[in-house]
């Protein structure tokens, strides 16, 4: 039975892929996902691996594509490039770029850079997440936390992204964790709470003290041959120090912002909360796949109005 829809939305990412079909009414039909990434969709075909996905939904055969993510990399299906700040959301839509020589009408949406000798920056599929989240959030300045390998805080001003600043927290914790010292202090340690008393402690030292940031790593390694800090807690500090330096160096750069937005869903939503809330900040959440599909939806409506 044939999938009805009015389009598709995908989600691609370096190592993920995800599509919903969605309805006139902005009801999803139908979903998929995968570990299909760029990565392993540069390898076996993009156009093969999205269609796969279309006809395990019976997708119409018209059925137009939106896409956001890494499809859109120098390394993807096709570039799609990059908006330069201070950028109007609004002017995401109408960047996308045409995939050609394809048999529908397939769209990527492009990235986001700061062109600044000092502080230069890029993203690319947090915008859309931006574009979603802006909708819910109003007018207002608004700091935006987008925490991921890769965590984007974005300075926006009603609908105008003026900056952004991007802080490697998760691909350091993971190099820390495992090719450092401390990965003897943090062995064996399946996880912990986000409610962890280290984790706080940790993230109000690291946002206090950011210059003594290799001092307060150290000291998880110290910390358990001295005190007998067990692996969770250890593991806790680790993450709660280096969250903790990201928000001091966001906050630092953010200037005057009416709230906090924090796009984020499962654990390290939780993480981030825990930690922005330890440090007496009032924060908004949004799902991230919502934000996402909401985004996706709104650069649809404007290429493909009904």
């Amino acid at each position: 039975m044939m999938t009805a829809g009015y389009y598709a939305a995908v989600d691609w990412g370096t190592s993920s892929f995800r599509l919903w079909i969605i309805g006139e009414d902005g009801a999803v039909v139908a979903e998929r996902r995968s570990a299909e990434g760029m990565t392993t969709a540069a390898k076996t075909g993009f156009h093969a691996v999205l269609d796969n996905h279309l006809a395990a939904v019976s997708a119409p055969a018209h059925l137009p594509i939106i896409i956001c993510g890494m499809a859109g990399a120098r390394q993807g299906w096709k570039e799609a490039g990059y908006l330069e700040t201070p950028a109007a959301l609004s002017a995401i839509a109408s960047h996308a770029i045409a995939v050609p020589d394809v048999d529908r009408d397939i769209r990527i949406l492009p990235g986001l850079a700061q062109r600044n000798d000092q502080h230069p920056d890029v993203m690319r599929g947090e915008e859309t997440q931006l574009l979603g989240a802006a909708g819910m959030l109003g007018g207002g300045r608004h700091l935006v936390c987008m925490p991921g390998t890769h965590s984007k805080w974005v300075r926006l001003a009603d609908e105008t992204v003026e900056g952004f600043s991007t802080f490697m927290t998760g691909e350091l914790f993971e190099a820390i964790s495992r090719h450092t010292i401390l990965s003897h202090a943090v062995a064996d340690a399946d996880g912990f709470a986000a409610e962890s008393p280290a984790f706080a402690e940790a993230v109000r030292s690291a946002r206090e003290n950011p210059a003594l940031a290799t001092n307060l790593l150290f000291s998880v390694r110290a910390g358990q041959l001295l005190n007998n800090t067990g692996a969770a807690d250890a593991r806790a500090r680790l993450s709660g120090t280096l969250i903790g330096l990201e928000i001091a160096g966001a906050l630092a750069a953010a200037g005057r912002v009416d709230g906090i937005c924090l796009v984020a869903s499962g654990g390290l939503g939780a993480l981030y909360r825990t930690a922005l809330e330890s440090q007496g900040l009032t924060v908004r959440v949004v799902d991230a796949d919502e934000a996402v599909r909401a985004g996706l939806a709104a650069a649809a409506r404007a290429i493909w109005p009904l």
